[in-house]
């Protein structure tokens, strides 16, 4: 089911209908680490923090993305420098795996040219999750780092220029 985004490409701060839906989204394992839980603390931070709905014409919801500080995985080993703007992004799980990312991720960007045009960009993944890490690759990102919380790891991308 392969889309094309960035012709039919909505993107807006998101609300509480679409947080809501969001959270009950489920991904088949591995990638059921992004599972996550609905609660009245996770939607308030969703509709308050830096989160963004992208939606296509015909298709309603197809992912989100977030900035700054909600793009961050706390941790106590890698400590987070303002000198890159942080993203995280998460697609709806039947678009997933069928070559939908690189445009998804595209328009992701030129939405974010248009308010951090200057400012290099920075991801943070899970380390197993290669199809993400070699999409990130694609657009000029590299591995900088890596850290672990819990039992998980993750790298830190940077996109060079």
């Amino acid at each position: 089911m392969c889309i094309r985004l960035r012709e039919d490409l909505n993107i807006k701060k998101m609300s509480e209908v679409e947080a809501t839906e969001i959270l009950g989204w489920t991904y088949r394992a591995p990638y059921d680490f992004y599972n996550n839980t609905y609660s009245p603390e996770a939607v308030k931070e969703m509709i308050e923090g830096s989160y963004y709905t992208v939606f296509a014409a015909d298709k309603g919801i197809i992912g989100f993305f977030c900035t700054g500080s909600a793009a961050q995985v706390p941790n106590d080993s890698y400590s987070y420098s303002d000198d890159y703007m942080d993203i995280g992004i998460g697609m709806k799980p039947e678009y997933t795996g069928q070559g939908n990312g690189r445009s998804f991720l595209a328009a992701v960007f030129s939405e974010l040219q248009i308010s951090y045009e200057n400012q290099p960009k920075r991801l943070t993944v899970a380390k197993f999750n290669r199809r993400a890490q070699s999409l990130y690759e694609k657009f000029g990102f590299r591995m900088k780092h890596e850290f672990s919380k819990g039992s998980t790891e993750f790298i830190v991308m940077i996109q060079s220029n």
